[in-house]
Parts: structure tokens; C-alpha cells; sequence
């Protein structure tokens, strides 16, 4: 299967944005961490070690991935005729429940793997949908 331009185009905008997102991320746990005394309630210290790392190096391919995978899924489903809806239908669903059960298998690693940290493994899964939200606002805008 040859991917079309536009799964690619697609797929380096959320790269690059998801990225981008991951960084901040990083910068603010960095920041949290010089700023959070020691003797902060409950007696946490905001990380910022190789797990802060791991955790944002690996939520980030997850949720790229994810994307890209759903951009494949798409660009097979487009290329059915009419007759075979229900075939499409099904490959979506099919496609959806993988998906999501990567990204759940994820999020169960990094609650329990020590290695990664909760935190930055989880916030980019959400980051491919605000991007998507955010340049729909501003094309909608542009539009007017």
C-alpha cells in the first residue's frame, strides 16, 4: 500500500505539534521541578529524570502512531466502492478497537512500568485531538 500525500502531510503536522506539546511538557516539569520545595503537601517532588523522558518519548509515538494508523484506515476505506460499505463500517470498527487498545496498553504501562512517568506518557495521547480541534477553530475563522 503506497501512503497518499495527504496521510503524509497529516500525519507531520500531528508529528511535529505532538512534539512540540511533549516539549512543553518537559520544560514545565523542569521548571515545576526547580520550583517545588522539597517539602511540598503530601511530600512530592516533581520529577524530572529519564522517566519524565521516557514517559513523553513514548506517549508521543503512541498517539502519532495512533494517528497515522487511523490515516491508513481511511485511505483503504476511501478506495471501497459503494458496494462494500459494510465491509468499511467493519474495517473502521476493527481499526478503532486496535487503536484504542494500543493506546489503553499505553496507559496501563505507564500506571505500572516504574520507567516511564504517568504523566508525560499520558498528556499526549489528548494532543493529536486539540491540534486537530485548535486548526479547525482557526480555518473556520480564516474562512469568515
Amino acid at each position: 500500500m503506497v501512503v497518499q500525500d495527504a496521510v503524509k502531510k497529516e500525519t507531520t503536522f500531528i508529528a511535529v505539534g505532538t512534539a512540540a506539546a511533549s516539549l512543553l511538557v518537559l520544560v514545565l516539569f523542569f521548571l515545576l521541578h526547580q520550583v517545588v520545595p522539597e517539602n511540598a503537601p503530601f511530600g512530592y517532588k516533581v520529577p524530572f529524570d529519564y522517566t519524565v523522558f521516557l514517559g513523553a518519548i513514548g506517549g508521543t509515538i503512541v498517539a502519532v502512531g495512533n494517528f497515522f494508523w487511523m490515516g491508513l484506515t481511511v485511505q483503504k476505506i476511501t478506495g471501497m466502492n459503494e458496494e462494500e460499505t459494510d465491509k468499511a463500517r467493519s474495517t473502521m470498527a476493527v481499526s478503532l478497537r486496535y487503536r484504542t487498545m494500543m493506546q489503553l496498553l499505553w496507559v496501563i504501562l505507564s500506571i505500572f512500568v516504574p520507567a516511564i512517568n504517568l504523566v508525560t506518557g499520558v498528556v499526549p495521547l489528548f494532543i493529536p485531538s486539540i491540534l486537530i480541534k485548535i486548526r479547525g477553530i482557526l480555518t473556520a475563522r480564516k474562512g469568515r
